[in-house]
């Protein structure tokens, strides 16, 4: 019986090396056009919509998340090609929650850049002096870029989440001007601000003159925040502080009236009586002796800086001229020879 021939001969060597060859060719034009189409993708600006130049991207979202998000608002073409080129770039693991802003265009490459270095859109707010903590978190509560975590929290609430060991948060924050991520919690704010105010006063407190009637920088403060409300001129500050240093050391009741009208609160009408002076409480400096129990606003750097070097003069008091500047006077009869001048015949 004749032998069935094998029609299934093995292929020869060299059509094995031809067709090794083709598909490692194949492959590379494959990896190349899949890196030229991420070259294009990652270097191709976008036409961003006027809607989605504003975006958060929220804790605990994930690269896959983050391209969906990006892909439904037209901030990227592809929402694969951005995945397969954020972990080429490491960057997968690499994404900061936070609000971004972008421009018209952007390419994908600076979008990923820019969510990876934590570019967080930006945003300010001053805090002005003279303000009370009342007015500050009005202000405070008022602002679109912040993220309220204080709304419903008392006073002494807001101390605690800040670990302040104060009474009252009165005149604790600096005023300046504080620039800050958008959607940025308003108590990290306010941590930033006492922060500030704690390093001023500590640097100006070991910068104080001598024989000072302040057993601490609080008490500084609370003296601070009487300068702060009872002029705005910078060529008057020393001068008040002296008069009321003077006072002090007298032994005399300080009788101002920014301490009245803070003790009053909402009951303040604008026009400060002749019984409000005799209503006695903590605040009221007519009727008790030394400082208020709490600032009454926040002092700036220089009504501090005044309350620590005050002006050498004996000025006991002083009364306003009518043009936002004061009359200075060393005892009662010069005085009320210029309350009868500026004031009762003004």
């Amino acid at each position: 019986m004749a032998k069935r021939k094998n029609l299934f001969l093995p292929a020869p060597r060299w059509t094995l090396m031809r067709m090794l060859r083709a598909g490692l060719l194949l492959t590379v034009l494959v990896a190349m056009c899949a890196a030229a189409w991420l070259a294009y993708f990652a270097f191709h600006p976008i036409d961003v919509p006027p809607n989605a130049r504003a975006f958060n991207v929220d804790h605990g979202r994930s690269l896959r998340g983050v391209a969906e998000q990006f892909t439904q608002a037209g901030l990227i073409s592809d929402r694969w090609s951005f995945r397969v080129f954020a972990r080429l770039m490491g960057a997968a693991g690499e994404i900061k929650a936070g609000s971004y802003e972008v421009g018209q265009q952007i390419a994908p490459y600076q979008l990923l850049e820019k969510i990876v270095r934590g570019e967080f859109a930006q945003a300010e707010l001053r805090f002005i002096e003279g303000w009370t903590f009342t007015q500050l978190r009005s202000v405070l509560d008022g602002h679109p870029a912040l993220k309220h975590d204080s709304a419903g929290l008392s006073d002494a609430q807001i101390l605690q989440r800040l670990g302040i060991d104060k009474a009252s948060p009165e005149g604790l924050f600096f005023p300046d001007t504080y620039i800050f991520a958008v959607a940025s919690s308003d108590l990290a704010l306010l941590k930033q601000a006492y922060a500030r105010m704690q390093a001023k006063l500590q640097t100006l407190w070991e910068e104080r003159a001598p024989g000072l009637p302040f057993k601490n920088p609080y008490e500084a403060l609370i003296f601070a925040s009487i300068v702060e409300k009872e002029t705005g001129r910078n060529d008057e500050r020393e001068l008040v502080a002296a008069v009321f240093i003077n006072r002090l050391k007298r032994g005399m009741r300080l009788q101002t009236d920014p301490t009245v009208i803070y003790g009053l609160g909402p009951a303040f009408d604008g026009n400060l009586r002749r019984r409000d002076l005799l209503a006695d409480n903590s605040y009221n400096t007519y009727t008790r002796y030394g400082l208020p129990p709490t600032p009454i606003a926040m002092p700036g750097e220089a009504a501090i800086r005044a309350s620590l070097n005050p002006a050498q003069s004996p000025a006991l008091y002083f009364v306003a001229r009518g043009d936002g500047s004061h009359q200075f006077s060393s005892n009662l009869v010069e005085h009320n020879r210029a309350v009868n001048k500026f004031q009762l015949h003004r």
